[in-house]
C-alpha cells in the first residue's frame, strides 16, 4: 500500500486446535473477529499483542513463542473499511481463555464457518486451510 501511515493495523492471535481457530465477537456485532487489538503509540507487536490478549482474555501471552502467520491486508476502498492491515501471530499462553467484560463470546471455527467472520480474517482462515491446519 502506497502510505503505510494511513494504514490501521491490528496486531492479532492466531491459536490453532484440533483444526479449529480460536475468535472472539465483540457486544453488538454478529461478525467473529480474531483476538488482538491496536497498537498503541511506541508499542512493538509484541508488546500490543500481549496487552490485548490479557485484556480481552484474561491469559498471558509468551511473547518469547510469538511466531508471525502472516499479515494481511483490506485494500483501500473495500467496503469494509480497508486500507487495514493485520499482523497474525501464532504463540503459546499460560492460563485458561477466559473472556473479559469487552468480550461477549468466543468460539472455535472451522474453515466452513467463513462467512461468518471479517473479510481480513476470511483472508488468515483461508491461508491456515491452504496450509492444512483448518478444517
Amino acid at each position: 500500500m502506497a502510505n503505510d501511515e494511513a494504514v490501521r493495523e491490528k496486531v492479532a492471535w492466531v491459536l490453532v486446535r484440533d483444526h479449529r481457530v480460536l475468535v472472539t465477537r465483540s457486544h453488538g456485532r454478529e461478525v467473529f473477529y480474531f483476538p488482538g487489538g491496536m497498537r498503541e503509540p511506541g508499542e512493538s507487536d509484541s508488546q500490543t499483542l500481549v496487552r490485548e490478549i490479557e485484556e480481552e482474555l484474561l491469559t498471558a501471552i509468551d511473547a518469547g513463542s510469538m511466531v508471525h502467520v502472516g499479515t494481511f491486508e483490506v485494500p483501500a476502498g473495500h467496503p469494509e473499511r480497508g486500507p487495514f492491515r493485520m499482523i497474525c501471530y501464532t504463540a503459546d499462553h499460560d492460563g485458561p481463555l477466559t473472556p473479559s467484560m469487552e468480550v461477549a463470546e468466543t468460539a472455535w471455527f472451522g474453515y466452513e464457518d467463513r462467512h461468518r467472520v471479517s473479510y481480513v480474517d476470511g483472508l488468515v482462515l483461508e491461508a491456515l486451510h491452504e496450509a492444512g491446519l483448518l478444517w
